[in-house]
């Protein structure tokens, strides 16, 4: 019996252990070579293990087992050629007239999503059964899950007959009543990097918070008027993200210690501005940078950003396109926040939170009126950064996105 043996290849530098988060093809089937078998999730992002070879598979890793580079995760029979393995065949009750040829033929037949496929159809409900892929092989693809999840949202529920309903009858919860049911999952391996991440921040920094609040009433009329040209133009919406990053990487180069780091005893000062952008995924929140963000155009970050997010979703992230940054923005508002305390992304030295826009009266020349207010709030490392350079960061940053024709002139 000739066997190979496939084992945790080198994915990058940084990453020494990865999660076997699920197995693509079954135990003791017939693999061709290439064909994907498994998929590893790293810190960072979810990658296809393909075979090395063609024949039997047979698994030697479990699903959920964290392995480290090098590991053995499977054997391939290379001496069993296709036809002559045998599908495991899943027993079933006595009263089922399924046979085996019929299971077997569902089984090699049944759709296998890509991992940015399957996140996709999972958080849709929608079983990969009823999903025809157009890949190779009738692998499910991105575009033929999101296209599954927009049919059935759009799809009108079947309409039921009549139920007379009692206000005896409880009302259906899909729990039992009064249940203390509990679950215990494994945390993936990207949320245990989070968690580690977050604790080593709150211990290692001197971390303060200050806040501000931003009129928008200037950024929304200038995407309204300008909203349908810049599209016309570039073929991506203006949003909030860009102009922020902006705002802040002109405020950045005017402070300097904001947009430094500690290193050992010495502090790093950066000529340039790398803004890490957080973007919340199915598996957690990631924080890929834009690079250059003091040299770029309006245009050029609502891409990249657009760019990294479909990679950060599909977890297709390079370990280099991770790395770095100076400076980090995240925005709670999209979720509704309407103030918070964002954490450092270490080794960065500071981070800014926007929050949702809510009109609220303020006082302007004496008069009360109603204004489109966002609340901002800069959390610092006080080791790097004083109060007094914090406050009138945030207040540079408040005077540009308030008034955005500085921006453009840079004054």
């Amino acid at each position: 019996m000739s066997v190979v043996e496939m084992k945790v290849p080198v994915i990058g530098e940084s990453i020494k252990e990865v999660t076997l988060s699920q197995w693509l093809k079954a135990d003791g089937s017939f693999v061709k070579l290439d064909e994907p078998i498994c998929e590893f999730e790293s810190d960072k992002a979810t990658l296809e293990f393909p075979s090395e070879a063609e024949g039997k598979l047979i698994h030697i890793a479990r699903e959920g087992d964290d392995l480290a580079i090098g590991a053995l995760v499977a054997k391939i029979d290379t001496s069993v050629k296709a036809g002559n393995t045998e599908t495991p065949v899943t027993t079933t009750p006595v009263t089922e007239t399924v046979s085996k040829s019929e299971e077997k033929k569902s089984t090699t037949t049944k759709p296998i999503p890509s991992p940015a496929a399957g996140k996709i159809l999972r958080e849709g409900q929608v079983d990969p059964s009823e999903v025809e892929g157009t890949g190779k092989e009738g692998r499910i693809t991105k575009s033929d899950a999101l296209k599954a999840v927009e049919q059935q949202s759009s799809t009108p529920a079947k309409s039921e007959e009549p139920v007379e309903v009692t206000t005896s009858a409880p009302a259906a919860t899909g729990l039992a009543a009064f249940s203390r049911t509990i679950r215990r999952e494994k945390m993936s391996r990207m949320r245990r990097t989070i968690s580690r991440r977050l604790v080593s921040a709150k211990n290692n920094t001197a971390m303060l918070t200050t806040f501000n609040e931003v009129d928008m009433t200037g950024i929304l009329e200038m995407r309204k008027k300008y909203q349908d040209q810049f599209f016309a133009k570039y073929g991506i919406k203006l949003g909030f993200m860009s102009i922020f990053a902006k705002a802040c990487a002109q405020a950045l180069l005017e402070k300097p210690d904001v947009n430094a780091h500690i290193d050992g005893e010495d502090l790093i000062y950066h000529d340039y501005v790398d803004i890490s952008i957080a973007i919340s995924t199915p598996t957690g929140l990631v924080v890929p940078p834009i690079h250059n963000v003091e040299s770029l155009r309006f245009d050029e970050i609502e891409l990249k950003i657009n760019e990294l997010a479909d990679k950060a979703r599909a977890g297709k992230l390079t370990s280099e396109e991770m790395a770095g940054g100076t400076f980090t923005i995240t925005n709670g508002g999209i979720f509704g926040s309407l103030l918070s305390t964002p954490i450092i992304n270490e080794p960065q030295s500071a981070i800014l939170g926007m929050h949702n826009i809510q009109e609220r009266p303020v006082v302007i020349n004496g008069q009360i009126v109603v204004r489109p207010m966002m609340y901002i709030a800069l959390s610092y490392d006080h080791r790097v950064i004083d109060g007094s350079t914090s406050v009138t960061f945030l207040v540079r940053v408040k005077e540009l996105l308030e008034d955005p024709t500085k921006l453009l002139l840079g004054v």
